[in-house]
């Protein structure tokens, strides 16, 4: 089983200088070589496999231009040329967009296999480094001295704050979680976050919009600054933690209610929403991005396998709403202002989202039956 551990560093100055230059040749090398793909793409039609991006990037060391790639480690540089490659693989397959090239502002990363990295006693020795680079250690019941990272990913954020993830193999499984007996649908929204079957409603945080107006100020402040001066890299990186603050506010809640819904039932419901299809609507866009549906998702999918539990994802296509969970008449309209309706077969009224949800366990249960 393959986990990781995201801990916050803080290197000192002169681990920052090195860390700060091996951004700079993994972004060089990520966008040269970008520039040269496309190019012979355009040229001959052909397209690049790793071992000639490999080579290419061996050429560009001994072009005598590009002399400063030998000051960082070389294992960075040739994991940049992997990621590349894997994210044309993904492209081409239909699951991932067009690679980007890579911008010095946004995040900044370098990955470290074995050969560049030593993990010793609960220390982490990155290479052209001297000591071990500090960090925090966050979960008690883990003894880091234990662990042995296979991987090592150090990061910046825009915030300018540090991260080390460490990526572990681990041989054995984790045990499931104790039976409940329950069973829920989930039926995702904008009003209400989660509506169950059981009835309960979680409400939406909308946490974008609770620091809408705060982050509106911090970019003005920003735009009034004049284009490469201090005072403008001060008020880009206040906007950056703001928007910081927002997006961990938001996986901490996706988090907390994605382990609870695990912890409290065997069999989970959801339905498969178009959420790339949902916000071309540009009236519903920034409140359906804020909601993280699509996180939401990647989180109980693999909880779900840690512990033991189900998760089945029914058909987008369902009309679960248009459906009475009591006797099964179908609406032949129902329209989204609608939010509570009458059933004309047998006058149950009903909610629309709880309705919703009862008929995605419903569905659920039929699958796996």
């Amino acid at each position: 089983m393959r986990t990781a551990y995201k801990v916050r560093v803080y290197p000192i100055a002169e681990q920052v200088a090195v860390l700060n230059r091996t951004f700079g040749c993994v972004r060089l090398v990520w966008n040269t070589v970008l520039a040269w793909r496309q190019a012979r793409y355009r040229a001959e039609g052909v397209t690049m496999p790793y071992a000639q991006t490999d080579r290419y990037l061996t050429e560009l060391k001994r072009d005598g231009g590009h002399d400063f790639l030998y000051e960082v480690s070389s294992v960075p540089l040739q994991q940049a040329l992997r990621h590349q490659h894997t994210a044309f693989v993904n492209f081409f397959a239909g699951r991932a967009k067009y690679p980007r090239f890579k911008s010095r502002r946004g995040r900044q990363s370098a990955t470290y296999t074995r050969s560049a990295f030593r993990w010793r006693n609960g220390q982490l020795w990155l290479a052209k480094m001297d000591g071990p680079i500090a960090f925090v250690w966050s979960w008690p019941e883990v003894d880091p001295t234990t662990i042995d990272p296979t991987t090592v990913t150090v990061s910046r954020d825009s915030d300018g704050r540090w991260y080390a993830s460490l990526a572990v193999e681990t041989a054995t499984e984790p045990e499931p979680a104790p039976a409940t007996s329950s069973h829920t649908g989930i039926d995702l929204g904008v009003t209400h976050f989660a509506v169950l079957s059981t009835g309960e409603k979680i409400p939406n945080p909308r946490h974008l919009e609770r620091k809408a107006k705060k982050l509106a100020r911090y970019q003005r402040r920003m735009a009034r600054k004049q284009r490469g001066s201090n005072n403008r890299a001060k008020a880009r990186a206040k906007v950056a933690r703001a928007h910081t603050k927002v997006r961990e506010a938001r996986a901490d809640f996706l988090h907390r209610t994605s382990a609870r819904l695990v912890r409290d039932h065997d069999l989970i419901v959801i339905e498969d929403l178009n959420v790339k299809g949902m916000i071309r609507n540009r009236s519903l866009a920034r409140a359906i991005s804020d909601c993280g549906w699509g996180e939401f998702r990647r989180q109980l999918e693999y909880k779900t396998q840690r512990c033991g539990r189900r998760l089945i994802v029914i058909d987008r296509w369902y009309p679960s709403s248009k459906i009475c969970s009591v006797c099964g008449h179908l609406l032949a309209t129902l329209s989204l202002s609608t939010r509570h309706w009458t059933c004309p077969d047998c006058g149950t009224r009903h909610d629309r989202d709880l309705n919703a949800a009862k008929n995605i366990l419903a569905a659920g249960r039929a699958v796996s039956a």
